[in-house]
């Protein structure tokens, strides 16, 4: 495939727009608690109980601290290998990080593109293409991509569509 027109990378952000900001509210939330070894409203609850010696609150901040940061980084590391090519020719879908995934669909076989944008996705910018070439099962569906609006009029001019 020659230099394609447009490359696409999805972002974390757009692929899991309210799972990122409740990842980075435990990542904060976890990481106050483990500095101050406090938890706001709980710790004035707990104040009459007597917590077993070994469990001290600062370490459930660093696991709630733990907990967001490993799911930021995973679906950091999975949108960083998955990648869109749109060329002349053909449109190359590539997805995976160890397991590599490769679908390439001949630009004169796409037959609809359809885009899916829940409220949130309308509000960055971002949603769901799902591109059919025969039949009624879609050949290619790629998740959390920016300006999908933009991709698909794209597809649909290389393809003749349009």
């Amino acid at each position: 495939m020659s230099k394609p027109l447009y490359a696409a990378n999805p972002s974390v952000w757009r692929m899991h727009p309210f799972g990122t900001f409740v990842a980075w509210l435990l990542v904060l939330a976890g990481a106050y608690v483990g500095v101050t070894g406090d938890i706001p409203y709980v710790s004035d609850l707990l104040a009459g109980v007597q917590l077993p010696a070994w469990l001290d609150l600062r370490y459930v901040g660093y696991l709630l601290a733990a907990w967001g940061l490993l799911q930021l980084m995973g679906w950091w590391i999975s949108a960083r290998f998955d990648h869109l090519a749109i060329g002349e020719q053909a449109l190359v879908w590539t997805h995976g990080f160890l397991n590599k995934q490769y679908t390439e669909t001949n630009m004169a076989s796409v037959r609809t593109v359809r885009v899916k944008q829940s409220l949130l996705q309308r509000l960055l910018n971002a949603g769901d293409l799902v591109i059919y070439t025969a039949g009624d099962d879609p050949e290619l569906t790629i998740k959390g991509l920016p300006r999908p609006g933009d991709i698909r009029v794209l597809i649909k001019q290389q393809s003749g569509g349009d």
